[in-house]
């Protein structure tokens, strides 16, 4: 049984002037002692010196051991092709049963998926250098700390800024309590902004309005279209909970659906209906669920209407619809109420009559149906 010890490190090219991969038990010791030299302190060494240990250990159980050193700098994408090529010479040279990987940090640990879609990976040795409890200790972990930009942006600029607006607060709202609550709503609200990647959704936000500009997407006035409409259906539903003469919460909540709810559908439509010319003018055919989305859009507007004016009626925010009475000459159609039950059945059948007419539209436009679309891209 053969066996492949590979010390991978990702970022850095951690072969120096050698051509990786850095390939045998005397080349790796050669390339510790070079690198030793040059960086006592950096923990790749310690890296590099387990995976010498596992293949001294593995040799002495009798096994067929090759150690290598796996590395490359640059960006993110060409760094992980190169340790596959590398990984690929590897095999076709040495052809190995299973192999070992020795890591120094969660950084290199992504690179395990590319050497394990290759070759059985029986195991990963991540080396924790142990560091002494002194004073000394604890300054040097703090500088290395304070020297990773990464980890000052994530780490001492929320906290900085708490301690900064801890006294301002303090003198500003006069409350300890509501002090406190404000300073962890801030630090949680800048955790999530970075924990969830928005400052890079929000960095990257320019170039796509830009290429949006220039390409001529419908979808770009579309959306600001329906922003506008977003606001102007929570304006008015806000105006229609004032108006209401309730404390109960439910029935202020279905009040604000009811008000805003044709507002907010207008905007969904808007939206759905610009992504749907960009995709009829960016290829010749479209999806039948872009076809299908405007039609779904109504439906649950009218179903969410529906259910919202059900609740209000019962409340007796407002009172039932009343059909007056129609002269069609002989023909004569006495006036009626419409009970709220029956006001949301006729609404629930519009919704559901809506997405059938949407389904059966974009299947007669596209000739397919969602299942084969979704089927196809599968």
């Amino acid at each position: 049984m053969s066996t492949l010890v590979v010390c991978v490190d990702r970022g850095s090219d951690l072969a120096g002037a050698a051509d990786p991969p850095v390939v045998g038990f005397e080349a790796v010791e050669s390339l510790v002692t070079e690198f030793g030299i040059d960086d006592p302190e950096d923990s790749r060494v310690n890296c590099l010196l387990e995976g010498l240990r596992i293949t001294r250990d593995l040799e002495d159980d009798g096994e067929e051991v090759t150690v290598a050193v796996l590395s490359g700098g640059g960006e993110t994408v060409g760094v992980d092709r190169s340790v596959a090529r590398q990984t690929d010479e590897l095999l076709e040279t040495y052809d190995p049963d299973s192999a070992i990987v020795v890591t120094d940090s969660p950084e290199d640990e992504r690179l395990v998926p590319i050497v394990e879609s290759r070759i059985p990976v029986d195991a990963v040795d991540r080396v924790i250098v142990r560091q002494s409890r002194d004073i000394e200790s604890t300054y040097y972990l703090l500088k290395q700390f304070m020297a990773d930009e990464e980890l000052r942006e994530t780490v001492l600029v929320p906290v900085g800024a708490a301690l900064l607006a801890l006294p301002i607060l303090l003198l500003v709202l006069n409350s300890v309590t509501m002090t406190v609550g404000a300073i962890a709503a801030a630090v949680g609200l800048a955790l999530l902004y970075k924990g969830l990647g928005i400052d890079e959704y929000v960095a990257d936000l320019p170039r796509q309005i830009n290429e949006a500009l220039y390409s001529g997407q419908v979808s770009l006035v579309t959306y600001v279209v329906a922003a506008g409409l977003t606001l102007i259906g929570l304006f008015v539903g806000a105006l229609g909970v004032s108006a209401t003469a309730s404390d109960a919460e439910v029935i202020l909540a279905m009040r604000f659906g009811f008000d805003s709810v044709p507002w907010l559908t207008a905007a969904a439509l808007a939206a759905s209906t610009g992504r749907l010319l960009d995709e009829l003018l960016r290829r010749e055919g479209v999806r039948s669920a872009y076809l299908n989305l405007p039609f779904g859009v109504v439906a649950v507007g009218l179903v969410v209407r529906g259910v919202t004016g059900y609740f209000l009626e019962r409340a007796a925010v407002f009172s039932s619809v009343r059909i007056s009475t129609v002269d069609f000459g002989p023909i004569v159609i006495e006036g009626f109420t419409v009970s709220p039950s029956a006001r949301l059945a006729l609404f629930l059948l519009a919704g559901i009559l809506v997405s059938l007419i949407g389904v059966r539209f974009a299947a007669y436009v596209s000739g397919t149906d969602v299942q084969e679309d979704l089927a196809r891209e599968a």
